[in-house]
């Protein structure tokens, strides 16, 4: 049975929903120009899979890897990160085709290894650190803060952030003080040089090692 509304309520009523829908969607917005808002929204729904999802861990542990995989995988710029990886010397070296080789390689082996990490740590919490200069979400490069807390240990992690035409992304971190994405670059650059520079022969043999840089 409908209820019939009078004029004026049906005005308030359209105006309430109206409301509504600008604070809703103003709210996603607003979480996608302010980079602290992104990582800290990011980093919680990371917690809940590790917290919540802590039986699958055992039963199906590919599954519970994938999970984190999910939320972790839109943060990054892949392309700019495998980019400064490789570094300017074999990134010119590099073909075309094999520079877009090294973006999927180098994130396929970043996933698997930063999920299978993070599944370790198993129930634990994140801490943002926002900014008390609000000026700063609106730079064009940013570094966010999270204190990781294993229960056990603390671990500080440093964000740096750029943003480019899909919004913000991660392109650099940094964990208990170690620099992954240079971490990598010498990983890379140490392979390179095994293999006589042979660029081919490098990204055939690369695993990125994140075990050496502090996370595990």
């Amino acid at each position: 049975m409908f209820k019939c509304y009078n004029r004026p309520m049906l005005q308030l009523l359209k105006k309430n929903l109206f409301l509504f829908l600008i604070f809703f969607f103003a709210k996603d917005s607003f979480a996608e120009e302010n980079p602290y808002v992104f990582i800290d929204n990011n980093a919680q729904e990371m917690v809940q899979v590790l917290t919540l999802e802590a039986d699958l861990f055992k039963t199906d542990r590919s599954l519970y890897e994938q999970k984190i995989k999910d939320i972790f995988e839109p943060m990054i710029d892949f392309r700019r990160v495998a980019a400064s990886v490789m570094g300017k010397k074999y990134y010119l070296l590099a073909s075309k085709s094999e520079r877009s080789e090294f973006v999927i390689i180098f994130k396929d082996s970043l996933l698997d290894t930063y999920a299978e990490t993070l599944a370790q740590w198993g129930d634990s919490t994140i801490t943002t650190e926002f900014p008390y200069n609000k000026t700063e979400i609106y730079a064009k490069n940013v570094e966010v803060k999270q204190v990781l807390d294993t229960g056990s240990s603390k671990y500080p992690i440093s964000y740096k952030l750029r943003k480019n035409e899909e919004g913000w992304k991660i392109v650099n971190i940094i964990i208990n003080g170690v620099n992954l994405g240079l971490t990598f670059r010498n990983q890379f650059q140490a392979l390179a040089v095994t293999h006589d520079e042979n660029i081919n022969l490098t990204l055939q043999n690369w695993v990125s090692d994140a075990g050496d840089a502090g996370i595990s």
